[in-house]
């Protein structure tokens, strides 16, 4: 048995950038940052930050541009992906991305104003993981309880 599950709590590096495909679908790209806190050998405290970047798809991804913004907080669920292609300058390139398939909006962002303020964790998710699946299948923008 195999599982390819990644689970993020983070913050926004920046607004995500939705588009529509060819083919009509929608997608938002995202980026967002984690952090460690320890205490090393000798008692100075460290820290270290991983920058992830998020792909999500269909009602999700629409949720995702109209709610999200920079700086805000949110819990992303989903599967590891790795892409490649090669670049104008003929170097094969690889991008190692979290193809999320559920969302937990939480508490706002850090300025506590904006398009993505709640007072309360809001959760979405996308009921199907298959981008070429009918839309019948996914979240519909009325049935957000906010």
């Amino acid at each position: 048995m195999d599982l390819n599950r990644a689970t993020i709590i983070g913050r926004l590096t920046r607004d995500p950038e939705v588009k529509t495909t060819p083919s009509g679908q929608t997608v938002a790209n995202l980026s967002a940052a984690t952090n460690r806190v320890w205490t090393d050998k000798s008692g100075v405290k460290q820290e270290k930050v991983e920058f992830h970047n998020i792909v999500i798809w269909g009602k999700l991804a629409e949720i995702a541009g109209q709610y999200l913004s920079k700086g805000r907080q949110v819990y992303l669920e989903g599967r590891l992906e790795t892409r490649d292609w090669t670049g104008q300058d003929g170097v094969k390139k690889y991008r190692t991305e979290i193809v999320a398939d559920n969302m937990i909006m939480l508490g706002g962002n850090n300025s506590g104003a904006g398009k993505g303020s709640f007072g309360n964790d809001t959760s979405v998710s996308n009921d199907n993981t298959d981008q070429s699946s009918s839309d019948s299948d996914e979240i519909k923008v009325e049935d957000i309880p906010f």
